[in-house]
């Protein structure tokens, strides 16, 4: 895992068109915005998760 400092307003780029900018540093919160193409799909962890939970039970019921 690569680990990076930014402050707000400071971006990390990925290959040649994501991006990910901190929009906000706030106590131990951070937000953060994502820039991505419409065909790499972005979620939390445990929103993917869940979604990989359910392709797996709708696979073994179907």
């Amino acid at each position: 895992m690569l680990v990076l400092s930014r402050q707000s307003d400071e971006t990390i780029v990925i290959g040649d068109n994501i991006r990910v900018t901190i929009v906000e540093v706030r106590g131990d919160k951070v937000r953060i915005g994502i820039e991505a193409p419409r065909d790499v799909t972005v979620h939390r962890q445990e929103i993917y998760d869940a979604i990989r939970r359910d392709a797996q039970t709708a696979m073994k019921v179907g």
